[in-house]
Parts: C-alpha cells; structure tokens; sequence
C-alpha cells in the first residue's frame, strides 16, 4: 500500500507539472494501464488521517491494496468510517 501511495503521489506532481499532457500518456510513459493508473491516482483524494496511518503501519486490520482501489466517498470522515466497516 505504501509503494501504491508513493506511486500515486509522484504520478500527481507529474501531472501538475505538465510532464505529461494526459493520463493516457502518462500510462504510456511508465507502461501500466491506463485504468490502473487512474485508480492508483485517486490514492491522492484519501484522508491525511488514512494516509498517515497506512505510512505508520496502523490502519485497519484487514485493509488492503484492493480495498483501498475501490471507489471511496470525497469526505474524509466518511471515507475512515467505511474502511474502518468493511475491513
């Protein structure tokens, strides 16, 4: 989860910076899946709460990659209830 998070992250800042004009060049670029890319992107939308807690080591018993991928609510307190439900 973490190289998941580092990932997303990196691919954002090349994005904003202009590196890439798209996403789909950005997956040509580094030779995944456009769609894979994407949902590794929407890495970057997790709460700082989730985030500080996967990079500790303390998130939710059972919380996994796969999970994490998934569609995920916008609102941060939203997003730590369900994980914290479904793990």
């Amino acid at each position: 989860m973490i190289k998941a998070l580092v990932r997303a992250h990196r691919w954002r800042g090349m994005l904003e910076s202009n590196l890439f004009a798209s996403v789909r060049d950005l997956a040509k670029a580094e030779k995944i899946n456009e769609s894979y890319l994407c949902r590794v992107l929407r890495l970057t939308l997790l709460s700082p709460t989730i985030t500080e807690a996967i990079l500790n080591g303390q998130q939710p018993e059972g919380l996994d990659l796969a999970r994490l991928l998934q569609s995920l609510p916008v609102e941060w307190d939203e997003q730590w209830a369900l994980l914290q439900a479904t793990t």
